[in-house]
């Protein structure tokens, strides 16, 4: 099999696309991220990674909270607005007209829209190069309920996440396995295929 060598870059592909809101309730901005992820389950911990140059860095820097917010195909438009207009020059959450939520834990609001908002209290920044990461400890979750089933699981196929793929952003498809469905036992009397 023929591959290519590149230089190395940022190819980790797909990425969530996250809105962050961050700020006070009063006077906050959004803005959206790639850079994300999981880095830790106990305690859930997060991570977001932000150019100095972007609003939110210093509003971040200076509370020491933000949340973030899942989109989904209803706010993709919303998603990619918040990553390239600047906080400096237009309220998004008005401009948007997204529904600005209290935070349970937090001074930070939430998008009302998104079907999970991450309360998330910094721990550590870290200044990498190009991005500073800010790790931050998820202190709360809500989750929109017309996204839970009948068994009170979140399901997020029916929220119709979106995700980010180098300069683009794409929909979910379809579910192709669960975890440690590779070694699950067959059931007795089940016919194998």
């Amino acid at each position: 099999m023929a591959k290519q060598i590149w230089k190395a870059g940022t190819v980790l592909y797909p990425l969530p696309a996250v809105m962050v809101s961050c700020g006070t309730f009063e006077n906050s901005n959004i803005v959206t991220v790639a850079w994300t992820g999981i880095i830790n389950t106990d305690p859930p911990m997060t991570y977001i990674s932000l150019r100095e140059s972007r609003h939110s860095y210093d509003i971040i820097k200076k509370h020491g909270e933000f949340v973030i917010n899942t989109t989904n195909k209803a706010l993709v438009r919303a998603t990619d607005f918040c990553g390239v207009k600047s906080g400096r020059d237009v309220d998004k959450f008005k401009h948007l007209n997204l529904t600005k939520e209290k935070a349970p834990h937090l001074n930070a609001p939430m998008i009302g829209e998104s079907p999970i908002n991450l309360e998330c209290k910094v721990t550590e920044i870290k200044k990498l190069g190009s991005h500073t990461m800010f790790m931050a400890e998820i202190v709360g979750v809500c989750a929109d309920e017309k996204y839970m089933d009948k068994n009170g699981r979140f399901a997020f196929e029916r929220s119709l996440p979106i995700c980010y793929s180098h300069g683009e952003y794409y929909s979910l498809g379809e579910k192709l396995g669960f975890f440690g469905y590779s070694i699950k036992k067959k059931k007795k009397g089940s016919k194998r295929k």
